[in-house]
């Protein structure tokens, strides 16, 4: 069973920084795709960004520029790099990563169980 673990969550004031990881662990042949997506109070759950195995990567327009994510395929880690934090940023973030648990067949969907993040003005 694959498992997905979010870390580096908090509480900090606008302008600051965090760091999210997440850690993929359990039997897996090897990682597609990871995702950071967050979800606010009473809204749907946004894509932030996503990372293809090879390095390439896609941001929400909100935080182009100020958010940074990279992953570490030795370490099946995934990391988001979060700078000049907004209020407006404040939000779980749930980690998800396309996963080939075997060589054959398609990647499966797995999801972290999301790390609270609060940006105070």
């Amino acid at each position: 069973q694959v498992r997905l673990v979010e870390s580096g969550g908090g509480l900090v004031q606008a302008g600051g920084s965090l760091r999210l990881s997440c850690a993929a662990s359990g039997s897996m042949f090897a990682i597609n795709a990871m995702g950071w997506y967050r979800q606010a109070p009473g809204k749907q759950r946004e894509l932030v960004a996503r990372i293809r195995s090879g390095g390439s990567a896609v941001y929400a327009d909100s935080v182009q520029g100020r958010f940074t994510i990279s992953r570490d395929n030795a370490k099946n880690t995934g990391y988001l790099q979060m700078n000049s934090l907004k209020p407006e940023d404040t939000a779980v973030y749930y980690c998800n990563a396309g996963v080939f648990v075997t060589s054959y067949g398609p990647a499966s969907d797995y999801w972290g169980q999301g790390t609270q993040v609060t940006v105070s003005s």
